[in-house]
């Protein structure tokens, strides 16, 4: 993180979304609102995935698109859930972030393009590579509920780790 002066207004937030607010509102807490709308940050050591250990998969809460896998999933200290990469190409998209006087790289769903968290450089190798995402914006599906729940095709990187 690079300390920047002064710090620069929140940026606008857009997410798009086939549901109007008051939709989403109804739908999503107030934290998961919070969150994907309005750019938050849970607390960390907080929140539902920190420290879930269960193999499976982690998808957008609102579009359910896929985002990260457990395979990918490691401690990071930090007290959110931090992966070493998505899931698949084109599940996030990173941007600028210049908000609360630092330079970061902010993570949005690829396709709802709501906020997730933020990638930073300080993960394990090869890659170094550390998704800090928030919970809020996650829906977590096991790996034994990954075929009932239309997202079988996932079920294949369980098997072979190391194929991915």
């Amino acid at each position: 993180m690079t300390p920047l002066s002064p710090p620069s207004p929140p940026p606008a937030v857009v997410c798009s979304l086939p549901e109007t607010d008051e939709e989403l509102k109804k739908r999503l807490t107030p934290e998961q609102y919070r969150v994907m709308k309005e750019n938050g940050t849970e607390r960390p050591f907080a929140n539902e995935f920190w420290n879930n250990k269960k193999p499976g998969l982690y998808v957008d809460r609102i579009s359910g698109e896929p985002l990260f896998s457990s395979l990918d999933k490691f401690d990071s200290g930090t007290g959110w859930p931090s992966f070493t990469r998505p899931v698949k190409k084109g599940a996030v998209q990173e941007k600028s972030d210049q908000t609360h006087g630092m330079l970061r790289t902010e993570v949005r769903s690829g396709k709802s393009d709501c906020h997730l968290g933020h990638v930073f450089d300080d993960g394990p190798g090869p890659s170094h590579l550390r998704y800090c995402i928030n919970s809020a914006s996650l829906r977590f599906i096991p790996l034994e509920n990954l075929e009932k729940e239309g997202y079988g095709e996932f079920a294949e990187i369980f098997k072979n780790p190391g194929q991915k």
